[in-house]
């Protein structure tokens, strides 16, 4: 079962956890006061290059059909697509800009390049995502109602083929994000039940759709005129590499181990406190340059910008270094490691979690891919733990130390067991002598 209590988790007191998030508060004023000229002419320069690669692109596929120009043409589409979905669409929609109050460059009135409608975006990634992080049965981005990623999940024969469901997710991302986004638009609104053209968010949805096509895959290829068809596969390849990065980049940030899930018992008791902890376990960074960082629209950093979604993604690095901090002084883990490996993680989970649970070895208290605070304990009974101090170091020991401890004793045991099955097979083999 996923974490019911994240105190007892996180080897954290009422007080620690008071403190802690004091001090994230604390991370939170810090931002909001020192916002300022440097992020607007920041986030300004961004929007500029991102148009300017765009109509550089456009330009360039005026002679598509020729190579070398369908290369050069595409290659700075792709890029202006992915920068307009990750560090523009996505945070603008989060709000990171709105202290600024340029009506151009804010939430409310931003529509992004991207199949899905922004308000329904907002309505289900906004409120649903982030309220309600990795809660089974509450946060339908666990999986995307496609994908099982976690054992607290009941296995259904139609996870078998899920690993060819990723590989169509990963290539039509932002048509499963649109169509996600889509149902929980008209769950919310109590839609569900309504014919088709009765339903607002299917309109909204139709209208979307249609200026997204019309718009790539109708009017520019024409604007080519000769060399349409071209175009038309250049338009179509920028789509897919930005669908592929932003895929691959979200699932980097949520699906690795170490990336936990939580019940909704967890989340009705919940402190401002409690909320940022579960932020941060419940997402995983990835390690990045400059370069990398702002093409994954600073997603690289997705433990800071779960726990401060609204703040401006350029000071995402700043945060991390502070909440990376903390982590060291309470002893929590700090979940990153190379983009190939985070990915690669998500993918093992996707592919085991394929399978029926009594193919599986481990449960959802004790996975690689979720687990609960029942690992930790002896019985049955809920343990109040708090920091401990190193006597040796001086250190703190808590959640980190304890993980630490937890992989030891589980490899010695299996030592142990593979001791004891040697000896027993050696007992048998000195008794058939």
């Amino acid at each position: 079962m996923a974490i019911t209590d994240i105190k007892e988790f996180a080897h954290l007191t009422e007080e620690d956890m008071e403190a802690f998030g004091r001090e994230l508060d604390a991370v939170r004023r810090d931002i909001e006061d020192s916002r300022g000229e440097k992020d607007a002419a920041y986030i300004r320069r961004t929007i500029r290059l991102q148009r300017c690669l765009e109509l550089g692109g456009r330009i360039v596929l005026l002679g598509s059909k020729y190579r070398p120009a369908w290369l050069a043409g595409t290659a700075l589409l792709s890029v202006a697509k992915i920068i307009e979905n990750m560090e523009l669409g996505h945070n603008v929609m989060h709000g990171q800009w709105d202290w600024m109050n340029d009506p151009e460059i804010h939430s409310v009135s931003w529509e992004w390049d991207q199949t899905g409608p922004s308000e329904q975006w907002k309505r289900a990634h906004n409120y649903s995502h982030h309220t309600y992080t990795n809660i089974v049965g509450m946060d339908d981005d666990i999986g995307f109602g496609i994908l099982r990623m976690t054992r607290d999940e009941p296995w259904k024969p139609i996870n078998l083929i899920q690993p060819l469901a990723n590989v169509l997710l990963a290539a039509t991302f932002e048509w499963g994000i649109a169509l996600h986004d889509l149902d929980s638009q008209k769950e919310l609104d109590g839609e569900q039940q309504k014919r088709f053209w009765d339903s607002p968010s299917n309109r909204a949805f139709v209208r979307k759709i249609g200026r997204q096509v019309g718009k790539d895959f109708v009017l520019f290829p024409a604007l080519t005129g000769p060399a349409w068809k071209s175009t038309l596969t250049a338009n179509a390849t920028a789509n897919l590499v930005r669908n592929l990065w932003a895929y691959a980049v979200i699932f980097c940030g949520h699906f690795p181990d170490g990336a936990e899930k939580f019940t909704m018992g967890q989340f009705e008791t919940e402190t401002r406190a409690e909320w940022y902890l579960r932020q941060m376990l419940g997402s995983a960074n990835f390690e990045a340059g400059k370069v990398m960082a702002f093409m994954s629209g600073n997603l690289c950093y997705q433990i800071e910008h779960h726990m401060f979604p609204d703040l401006p993604s350029n000071r995402y690095q700043e945060i991390s270094e502070k909440v990376h901090a903390l982590c060291e002084k309470y002893d929590l883990p700090y979940t990153t490691g190379s983009l190939g490996k985070q990915y690669l993680l998500a993918l093992r989970t996707i592919h085991k979690l394929s399978l029926p649970d009594s193919w599986l070895r481990a449960t959802s208290d004790d996975a690689p891919e979720t687990s609960s605070e029942r690992k930790f304990r002896t019985g049955d009974a809920p343990v109040v733990h708090a920091l401990r101090i190193d006597p040796l170091t001086g250190k703190r020991r808590g959640l980190r130390s304890a993980i630490a401890e937890a992989r030891v004793s589980l490899r010695n045991a299996k030592k142990e067991a593979k001791r004891q099955a040697r000896a027993q097979r050696d007992r048998v083999k000195s008794l058939t002598a």
